[in-house]
C-alpha cells in the first residue's frame, strides 16, 4: 500500500474554551473577587479587588425553551448586558452587566415577557430535574410536568427571600434519582418487580446486558419453553427499573404501581454542616398528571412548616435535626410509617448482593 502525501489539516471542532464566553469584566477579574451582595431578590452584585463591579440579574425559564424564546433572551442580552448571558444548572438564565442602571429596565422587560426574576438568597430555587420522556431511557413519569406544577405553587417563594435559608428542590423521572441530593426531592417509586414478556425478550434484548444492568444481581438467565430468557428474583429486586432501559421486554412502568415518593434533608455542600443524604417522609403518592396535586400538597406542607419554624440560615435537614423527626411529622401533618427515615439500615447487605460492588 503506497503512502499518500497528507494535503489537509485537522480542524479542531471541539468546544471552545469557557473563558471566551465570560463577560469581559468577569474575565478581567477572574478569581479576584472581594465580596458580593444581594441588593434585591433576583439580583447579585459582585465587587472585584480592582474596584470593578458587575450586576447579575437571574430569571427562571421553562428549561425546555423554544428557539423563539431563546432569541427573545438573546435580544435582552444584546440590549442590556453587552450580548452576554448564561444558563445555570437549575434552568435559570443570568444576564451580567457592569452598568447598574440597566438592572431595573432589564427586570421590567423580563417580567413583561413572563420570566420571573428571583432565585437568589433565602428562597425556593428553581427545580433541578431529569428530563422524563425527552431523554431518559427508563422514565416512569414526565418530571418536567411535576416541576411545572410545583413551581406554580411556590412562585412567590422563588421571587422573594422569605425562607430561613435556600431551599433546593429536585425531581426525578425514575427511581435511580439522578437528580441527586436536595432539601426536598420528588422521586418515582415502583412498587412491584418488572413483568417479563418472554416472547419479546428473546427477540429484542441482549441477555448479558440486562443481567449486568441490575444493581443487586436479581436478574438471572433461565430457559422458558426451550428458549433462553431471564427471570427476576423478586426477593432481591429493589424495583428500581434499571433493567427496563436495557430490555424493554421487562416492563415495570404502570399507571397504578409506579408512584411518587418525597424525600427531605439532602445536602451536597459542606457549608455550615457536612453533606447529608435524604430521608423518605412520604410515599405511595399517585402518579397523577397533569397537575400531580398530591405531590404539590406534600411539598407545600413541608415548606410551610419549615418557613414557620426554621431559624435563620438553617437548611431543611438542619431544622429537622434540631426539632426531631417526631415533631417534623407533627408539624407537617404527614403520616409516618416504619418504611421511612432509616433508609440505609440494610445498605451493606444490599451492596454485597450487587454485581458491581464487593466488600
Amino acid at each position: 500500500m503506497s503512502s499518500q502525501e497528507r494535503t489537509w489539516k485537522t480542524i479542531e471542532s471541539g468546544p471552545h474554551t469557557y473563558e471566551e464566553a465570560l463577560h469581559p469584566v468577569v474575565r478581567k477579574n477572574y478569581g479576584k473577587w472581594k465580596y458580593h451582595e444581594i441588593p434585591k431578590p433576583g439580583v447579585l452584585k459582585h465587587v472585584a479587588e480592582s474596584g470593578d463591579a458587575i450586576w447579575t440579574v437571574r430569571a427562571g425559564t421553562p428549561r425546555q425553551d423554544t428557539v423563539d424564546k431563546v432569541r427573545l433572551l438573546c435580544d435582552i442580552a444584546d440590549k442590556y448586558s453587552d450580548g452576554y448571558l448564561r444558563f445555570t444548572v437549575r434552568n435559570n438564565v443570568e444576564f451580567l452587566t457592569p452598568n447598574g442602571e440597566n438592572v431595573e429596565p432589564m427586570i421590567a422587560e423580563l417580567e413583561s415577557l413572563g420570566f420571573p426574576v428571583g432565585g437568589t438568597g433565602m428562597c425556593v430555587s428553581a427545580v433541578s430535574h431529569t428530563q422524563g420522556w425527552l431523554h431518559c431511557d427508563i422514565p416512569a413519569t414526565d418530571a418536567s410536568g411535576v416541576v411545572k406544577s410545583m413551581m406554580d405553587t411556590v412562585y412567590n417563594e422563588f421571587k422573594d427571600m422569605q425562607m430561613p435559608n435556600k431551599v433546593r428542590l429536585s425531581t426525578s423521572c425514575c427511581s435511580i434519582n439522578c437528580g441527586g441530593q436536595a432539601d426536598i426531592a420528588v422521586v418515582v417509586k415502583h412498587t412491584r418487580p418488572p413483568r417479563i414478556n418472554h416472547d419479546h425478550l428473546v427477540k429484542t434484548c441482549e441477555l448479558p446486558k440486562a443481567v449486568a444492568r441490575c444493581p443487586v444481581a436479581a436478574i438471572r438467565p433461565t430457559v422458558v419453553d426451550g428458549k433462553k430468557s431471564l427471570m427476576v428474583d423478586e426477593a432481591k429486586c429493589i424495583c428500581c427499573g434499571a433493567c427496563f432501559g436495557a430490555c424493554p421486554a421487562m416492563e415495570i412502568n404502570h399507571p397504578e404501581h409506579s408512584k411518587f415518593a418525597v424525600w427531605v434533608g439532602g445536602k451536597n455542600s459542606n457549608a455550615r454542616s457536612k453533606p447529608s443524604t435524604m430521608s423518605l417522609v412520604a410515599h405511595n403518592l399517585p402518579n397523577n398528571p397533569p397537575r400531580w396535586p398530591e405531590v404539590t400538597e406534600v411539598v407545600g406542607r413541608i415548606l410551610t412548616a419549615y418557613k414557620a419554624g426554621g431559624r435563620p440560615w438553617e437548611r431543611i435537614g438542619e431544622w429537622i435535626n434540631r426539632i426531631g423527626w417526631k415533631r417534623f411529622f407533627e408539624e407537617t401533618g404527614l403520616q409516618f410509617d416504619d418504611n421511612m427515615i432509616d433508609s440505609y439500615r440494610h445498605a451493606r447487605t444490599t451492596f454485597n448482593q450487587s454485581a458491581h460492588i464487593r466488600f
